[in-house]
C-alpha cells in the first residue's frame, strides 16, 4: 500500500511555483477565508469524495493548521485512489512564518 510524504515548506514552495500540485486545505472554513494556499480546495466529509474524483492526476498537497491533520487526510486520499498525496510539514502555521506573502489569497 502506498503511503503519503511529508513534504516541506521549501519543497512544496518549489512545487507551486511550477504549478505542480493541487492544493486540499482540510481547515474550518473561517480560518480558510481568513488566508489559504493559492487554487486550495477547503474540504469537509461532505466534499472531499468530490475533489477525489475530479482529480486530474495532480499530486495532492494536504494542507491543515500543523501538520498532523492533514497526514491522516493524505493516507485517506491514497487508499481512494489518489496518485500521490503530502502533508505540509508545520501546516499553515508554518508556511504563513516562513512564506507571509507568498502564494496566498483569502476568500
Amino acid at each position: 500500500m502506498k503511503e503519503f510524504q511529508n513534504i516541506t515548506l521549501a519543497d512544496a514552495k518549489l512545487q507551486l511555483d511550477e504549478g505542480s500540485l493541487a492544493v486540499a486545505d482540510i481547515r474550518d472554513p473561517q480560518n480558510f477565508a481568513k488566508s489559504h494556499l493559492k487554487g486550495a480546495i477547503n474540504l469537509n466529509n461532505d466534499n472531499i469524495g468530490e475533489f477525489i474524483q475530479e482529480n486530474t492526476g495532480k499530486p495532492v498537497l494536504v494542507v491543515c493548521y500543523h501538520g498532523v491533520s492533514s497526514q491522516k487526510a493524505a493516507q485517506y486520499m491514497l487508499e481512494q485512489g489518489i496518485g500521490e498525496a503530502y502533508s505540509l510539514t508545520g501546516g499553515m502555521a508554518a508556511w504563513l512564518e516562513a512564506y507571509p506573502n507568498d502564494h496566498l489569497e483569502s476568500a
